[in-house]
């Protein structure tokens, strides 16, 4: 299924007690996340994982951080959720976690996951998630340079996730 509207930040997100969502300083765990996603009904269960990279536009990056409205993250989350299952209704779980504050290089950022008893559609509403959550999420980095200097930016304004 291809998404053709994009997600309204008014409408209302219908929480679904088995999804999974966080703004958190705590380190992130991929097994940790893909059981929260995971369920007997699941043929599939696709998880993203952003990681801080050592350049940016061919620049040494030592560290980013991270900084979130936090009520406001986690309402995108359940937007994005809700958007997931009017486009894939089947999907069984969705978990979106994003951490904050200083990340070392290979630290993992955020952990998007979906289950559902098809691959394809996990897949979809797996990319779906992290691509709306960079567009519409209030998160901001800060990029700290090798060379001591460093620039803050939306993650909206970033190619990929790992960025």
């Amino acid at each position: 299924m291809n998404p053709s509207t994009a997600l309204s930040i008014d409408s209302i997100p219908q929480r679904n007690v088995r999804d999974s969502f966080a703004i958190t300083i705590a380190p992130l765990y991929i097994e940790e996340i893909y059981n929260l996603a995971d369920d007997r009904a699941n043929g599939a269960v696709v998880l993203m994982s952003g990681t801080v990279r050592d350049r940016t536009d061919g620049q040494a990056v030592v560290a980013l951080e991270y900084q979130a409205y936090e009520p406001m993250a986690v309402r995108v989350f359940q937007q994005i959720a809700t958007e997931i299952r009017r486009l894939w209704p089947d999907a069984n779980r969705i978990v979106i976690h994003h951490r904050i504050g200083r990340l070392q290089v290979g630290e993992i950022s955020v952990l998007v996951a979906v289950g559902c008893p098809h691959r394809g559609e996990a897949f979809a509403a797996c990319q779906y998630a992290i691509d709306t959550l960079k567009h519409n999420a209030p998160i901001w980095k800060k990029e700290h340079w090798a060379d001591g200097s460093s620039s803050w930016v939306s993650i909206g304004a970033c190619e990929d996730a790992g960025h």
